[in-house]
């Protein structure tokens, strides 16, 4: 009788790791780049300046690690917004919406994988991503190695969209209390302001294109679902 209890007593424990392992999600996880059309890490006498003049538009791009989204495995790829919005975005006073968005999937990508990148920016962008223009498979290279003096990173999408961002040096502060007055526009892990060596955005669909160079104007992060 106890040999019989001692077995099922196992058997219970065996099935009960195997039915967790089963059912505990990954996580999705994986880098993070954002620039804006106005400085983010600055200090309220700046901001004032810009604030429904500049900032309406940005660039969001996650870069997958590993994880699944929906169940697709999307290791290595890469899925990038383009936003224009109706005001500054972060401005707690004005409503950014409508907004309009641009989606490049990672040409690497079948079509399940394309449509779970769309389905990440939409879930991770939120009503900024939820009028999309268009979708384009395109190529995308985005790099986020360890920071030199000159860059913390870079990204490429096709012939439309170019961006290299650096460390914040001390010379970039203005007004002496800069911080990062507008934070990411997603969930973000562990975001550092970046200065902007140059962002630009030339493609049609949004109405605007823009070549943004030389603003403290991005952000460098991980993510993670």
């Amino acid at each position: 009788m106890k040999r019989t209890l001692s077995v099922m007593v196992a058997a219970c424990v065996v099935s009960t790791l195997a039915f967790a392992g089963t059912s505990k999600k990954d996580p999705l996880v994986g880098k993070y780049m954002e620039a804006r059309t106005c400085d983010v890490f600055t200090a309220a006498c700046f901001a004032n300046s810009e604030v429904n003049m500049n900032g309406k538009e940005a660039i969001l791009a996650w870069q997958i690690t590993h994880g699944r989204q929906h169940g697709v495995e999307l290791d290595g790829l890469t899925v990038v917004a383009i936003v224009r919005a109706s005001s500054t975005l972060g401005d707690t006073a004005a409503n950014p919406l409508p907004a309009r968005s641009i989606i490049y999937v990672d040409e690497r990508a079948d079509a399940a994988q394309q449509k779970a990148l769309v389905s990440l920016a939409q879930e991770m962008g939120g009503d900024l991503i939820s009028d999309i223009v268009r979708v384009e498979a395109v190529p995308i290279s985005m790099q986020t190695a360890s920071c030199t003096e000159d860059t913390c990173g870079s990204l490429k999408v096709a012939d439309f969209v170019a961006l290299e961002v650096r460390s914040l040096h001390d010379s970039d502060k203005k007004c002496g209390n800069d911080e990062a007055f507008y934070p990411p526009l997603t969930k973000v892990s562990n975001p550092m302001a970046h200065f902007t060596k140059y962002e630009k955005f030339n493609a049609k669909g949004l109405g605007i294109t823009w070549d943004d160079s030389g603003r403290r104007g991005a952000y460098v992060a991980s993510f993670s679902k």
